[in-house]
């Protein structure tokens, strides 16, 4: 009976023991499983730390996948957007010359013949002058060698100076000297050495577009009113053939020359008239850039420095305005009263003033510029 007892007790000792051992091992697991959560939060923590981090620096990391693809995407669909530049001024050109050339030569007087003729062919060779200008010259960007370089800041994504106006272009992957912005129609950024081209091509297309428009418009009109013509005959004439007798005769039918005359009239016009609003606000818009001295860029970041000085009672100042007047002259790259034809009424391929490095008074200004702060 006490040999019992006492294997009793020996076996329920041995199992409290395991229980203990049990006990203090899985007590023992789940502290080193905090310790190893604590150290790789620690670890995650100080390779994200940094005292600047806010809001938008947050919503920049969470974005930054949307603006890779969209830099992609937008690099792989500048060509087709150069292409469909190409291709659609290419096919007005050739309604101009295969439909209402015949037309004006046949209707118009000497007068207007020579008019038209004159303005037509100048206002083509501007555009097609500064569009293959644009989308062939580069922009311009820093030096390689960096020695010589005085940057005002240094480049995030380069990792090397910047020089005043310097921007980098997440398209191009490369700073640009006095970026303006990455045009897709170009497939080329607008910068210190293309800006004038890109300009120039913008106000030519807008003013080939509104010459078409307001020339084009009685053949607009004939052509539409023809087309509808053309729909309610051949609405006739299908009710005609389905109930057709022997006293009853189809109407006639247009030929295909008669249809593809009308329809690339109102093509013509809807296309020159849609471009010459669109394109006509974009060059606004950029003229009245050109006349405060800023890009749209510097528009942006200007705003922000006139605020802030604002709040302190201090006014802005752009550095690089000269007034409107050489603003203009600046941009054009107009010295003497001459350069107004060479270089502005016909196509000139001269560079503009300075390197895009540093920004010296230029020789056709004749005010100092403003102070960059005034009190």
């Amino acid at each position: 009976m006490r040999s019992r007892q006492r294997m009793f007790a020996a076996v329920m000792r041995l199992l409290l023991k395991c229980l203990r051992l049990g006990r203090r091992r899985r007590f023992k697991l789940v502290r080193q499983v905090e310790q190893l959560w604590h150290y790789g939060h620690l670890c995650l923590r100080s390779l994200l730390y940094n005292s600047f981090t806010n809001g938008d620096v947050v919503l920049d990391s969470l974005f930054e996948p949307v603006y890779w693809l969209v830099d992609h995407v937008t690099r792989w669909f500048g060509v087709v957007f150069v292409a469909l530049v190409i291709g659609l001024t290419s096919s007005i050109v050739a309604i101009v010359y295969i439909c209402l050339l015949p037309l004006i030569l046949q209707t118009y007087t000497p007068a207007w013949i020579c008019w038209h003729l004159a303005y037509g062919h100048w206002n083509l060779i501007m555009i097609v002058f500064h569009y293959y200008m644009a989308i062939t010259t580069s922009p311009g960007h820093p030096p390689q060698a960096k020695d010589d370089l005085t940057g005002v800041s240094i480049c995030r994504k380069c990792i090397a100076p910047k020089p005043a106006r310097t921007h980098h272009c997440s398209i191009c992957n490369r700073c640009v000297l006095k970026m303006d912005h990455h045009c897709p129609w170009l497939n080329n950024c607008v910068g210190h050495y293309n800006h004038r081209y890109f300009f120039s091509f913008c106000l030519f297309m807008t003013m080939g577009c509104i010459y078409c428009s307001i020339s084009g418009w009685e053949m607009f009109r004939d052509a539409y009113a023809a087309i509808e013509r053309m729909k309610l005959l051949e609405k006739e004439r299908l009710q005609v053939a389905a109930n057709q007798t022997y006293y009853q005769t189809p109407p006639p039918t247009f030929s295909f020359h008669q249809r593809a005359f009308h329809k690339s009239v109102v093509y013509l016009w809807v296309l020159c008239s849609s471009v010459a609003l669109a394109l006509g606000a974009l060059t606004l818009w950029h003229a009245a850039l050109i006349t405060r001295g800023e890009t749209s860029i510097e528009r942006h970041i200007n705003k922000k420095e006139r605020q802030r000085l604002q709040k302190k009672g201090k006014v802005f100042r752009n550095p690089y305005s000269y007034g409107g007047w050489d603003n203009w002259k600046v941009f054009l790259g107009v010295d003497t009263p001459r350069h107004w034809l060479t270089r502005v009424l016909l196509p000139s391929p001269h560079l503009p003033h300075g390197t895009g490095l540093s920004w010296d008074l230029p020789p056709c200004v004749t005010e100092q510029r403003t102070p960059l702060l005034a009190i």
